[in-house]
């Protein structure tokens, strides 16, 4: 895998994908992809319907230098499989810890690109995590299978809010020691 810093982010390189920073060119697909609702409904923080502005505040959150959150575009362009996929974000928590989150658009569901993200994540390690946490709802088995099959272990059951749903959804919650 080769890394290049960018917006104090490295980019990270797959067999079929280029894990890279968000760029305020990304903000049409990513407004596409981000207004279906059966992307939004498996997310924690899409809101659906998708606001006006919640694409361009979202590209501002993932380009600041303070965040705590960095974002990477699935870009498969090099492959011919287009230029947004879907995201794949790490939140830095305390102790060397992150959560991983992601999602892909509904085109490229069942291809394993998925799982060939978090994988790239997982061996790039950009924040020199010790531990990585994920989380997925209990109606989004695919998600759970991307965990498992990257060497996720299941924690347990818990619940987390949905803004698509506007409510709390139940979870099913793993973690991946790397260190």
């Amino acid at each position: 895998m080769k890394h290049d810093m960018i917006l104090n982010q490295p980019v990270i390189e797959t067999e079929r994908l280029v894990l890279r920073p968000l760029r305020r060119s990304d903000a049409g697909l990513l407004e596409m992809y981000g207004a279906d609702e059966r992307v939004a409904r498996m997310t924690r923080t899409l809101p659906h319907p998708l606001p006006p502005g919640a694409v361009e505040q979202l590209i501002q959150n993932a380009q600041d230098e303070t965040r705590a959150e960095d974002v990477w575009v699935l870009d498969g362009a090099a492959q011919g499989l287009g230029e947004l996929l879907g995201l794949i974000g790490l939140e830095r928590m305390d102790r060397d810890q992150s959560e991983v989150w992601y999602w892909t658009a509904p085109a490229f569901w069942n291809t394993g690109l998925a799982s060939e993200a978090v994988a790239g994540l997982i061996g790039a390690n950009p924040h020199s995590d010790k531990t990585l946490f994920a989380s997925v709802f209990q109606d989004n088995p695919a998600s759970a299978r991307v965990l498992t099959n990257s060497g996720f272990e299941y924690l347990g059951d818990a619940e987390a809010f949905s803004v698509a749903r506007g409510a709390n959804v139940p979870t099913w919650t793993y973690l991946k020691r790397l260190g």
